[in-house]
């Protein structure tokens, strides 16, 4: 075998295996560039996926939100009606006329001396406007006595000072207490729940 016959293998083994190495080499990046193909296809759709969460969370949540606001708007305007129905029924009552302002205060002022003692100094007040209509009622009772005025729609506070006693029994006093007692009723009322 001479020389150039052995170069010439070596040569050719050299060719081949360089040609081995490069298929593998191919092969191999071959399988890697597939391998990226699919992490980045499971990446794209991982990404659409939580794209579509957050799309339909934030979308729950403008709803949400649009919804806590309308109903927010509801409570204030239905707080709005039922403020002006107080008003009105304030209004209705310190525009009451003579006979039913003077019979409202009797029963209250009825109801008020329950609380005192027969001789004792009772002294009851009133809105300014109601002055002589109290003084003519307070005729009817032996130790009462107008005292002044009193900032109210009417009716009447009494009080003595031997008892300790203060009985308050205005119109806005009875009032409130019916509000507060039917204040959901009147809210159905007004809004038909």
């Amino acid at each position: 075998m001479s020389l150039e016959t052995v170069v010439e293998d070596i040569r050719e083994e050299a060719r081949a295996r360089a040609e081995r190495i490069r298929d593998e080499g191919e092969t191999r990046a071959d399988e890697i560039e597939a391998a990226a193909e699919e992490d980045a296809d499971e990446i794209r759709e991982n990404a659409r996926r939580d794209a579509e969460r957050e799309t339909e969370q934030l979308r729950e949540q403008r709803l949400s939100s649009a919804k806590l606001e309308a109903k927010q708007k509801r409570l204030e305007a239905r707080r709005d009606v039922l403020g002006d129905v107080r008003e009105n029924v304030e209004e209705e009552l310190a525009t009451l006329e003579d006979g039913p302002r003077e019979a409202l205060t009797r029963e209250l002022l009825e109801a008020a001396s329950e609380e005192f003692d027969d001789g004792h100094d009772v002294n009851v007040y009133g809105r300014a406007d109601d002055q002589e209509l109290l003084e003519s009622i307070l005729d009817d009772y032996d130790g009462y006595e107008y005292a002044g005025e009193y900032d109210c729609l009417g009716g009447v506070v009494v009080e003595s000072d031997r008892s300790r006693v203060r009985v308050n029994n205005t119109f806005d006093s009875v009032l409130e207490d019916v509000w507060e007692d039917n204040l959901r009723e009147i809210s159905n009322r007004l809004f038909e729940q």
